[in-house]
């Protein structure tokens, strides 16, 4: 199992088998905290922490699950329809209370949820956004069609 991890999480999950997490740090600060905590696993190749910039798309395409304190990367597991956690603790905009609501974003508001809310799943990555009842990947699809439509023609 995959999981894109973005921040300081507890990584208590590690215990389980079959745990593999990619972790992006937010700074060298963190980087340093994760490398020195929790050195053995990333000697174990348990925690991955890529040395250069990764595509994030794609990351949380082959991501079982992500776990995010918030922002760009949260929305785009929910319209991939990735499982995602997000530990944000500030004002949760619409768009996050929205996908809250249907299912779509699980708000962990703390430590506790972290072990009672998150599921570590494989997930089945054959579902194909495009093809699902998806209304907000369909209207920003249309408006990019839209916006070059626009321009040539």
């Amino acid at each position: 199992m995959t999981i894109a991890a973005y921040g300081e999480e507890d990584l208590a999950v590690m215990k389980k088998e079959n745990i593999q997490i990619v972790l992006l740090p937010r700074s060298e600060k963190q980087k340093a905290f994760v490398g020195k905590r929790w050195a053995s696993y990333i000697a174990e190749r348990r925690i991955i922490i890529p040395k250069h910039a990764v595509d994030g798309l794609n990351l949380i395409w082959h991501s079982d699950l992500v776990i995010s304190g918030g922002g760009t990367m949260n929305r785009e597991a929910a319209a991939l329809g990735v499982p995602v956690y997000s530990i944000f603790r500030g004002k949760i905009g619409a768009v996050d209370r929205y996908l809250s609501e249907k299912g779509r974003l699980i708000l962990i508001e703390n430590k506790a949820q972290l072990y009672s809310k998150i599921v570590l799943a494989r997930r089945d990555k054959s579902f194909n956004p495009a093809s699902s009842d998806n209304l907000a990947l369909q209207k920003i699809v249309s408006h990019i069609v839209n916006i070059i439509e626009g321009q040539y023609a």
